[in-house]
């Protein structure tokens, strides 16, 4: 959900990847609807393992709750976003993660690459992101 929302919001200000350290082998269909609701399709999206070269790669590293199994490499910028795991969770749990999320987001693009205003929550994407 978070790459999603940083690429909705962000549009081509920032490089998104998304990847975890156990990644189930599809995303949560209630993460997927809660997304929905906010006018981004998620439903093709395929949960992917976190390697060495991502980091490496990457400026800034946002975790959510990865403890020691995520790489840690000198010189980048880690932020550990401790939200509720929406696993196995329905949709009346995953909206307020869902939300919960978009404000870290919001202030991670003021902070790394602040630009033109959000677009409003109700616009909706012809193509999927995550």
């Amino acid at each position: 959900m978070a790459a999603a929302w940083l690429t909705h919001l962000a549009g081509d200000r920032v490089k998104v990847r998304s990847a975890g350290s156990d990644p189930g082998a599809s995303v949560n269909p209630a993460a997927v609807a809660a997304m929905a609701e906010a006018g981004i399709d998620i439903s093709a999206e395929i949960p992917k393992i976190l390697t060495t070269d991502a980091v490496r790669e990457a400026d800034v590293c946002v975790t959510m709750g990865c403890g020691d199994t995520c790489p840690v490499l000198p010189g980048k910028r880690y932020l550990d976003w401790e939200l509720e795991d929406p696993a196995g969770q329905g949709l009346e749990a995953v909206r307020p993660v869902r939300d919960a999320i978009r404000a870290l987001v919001e202030g991670l693009i003021e902070e790394i690459a602040p630009g033109p205003a959000a677009p409003d929550e109700n616009t909706r994407l012809e193509t999927p992101g995550r």
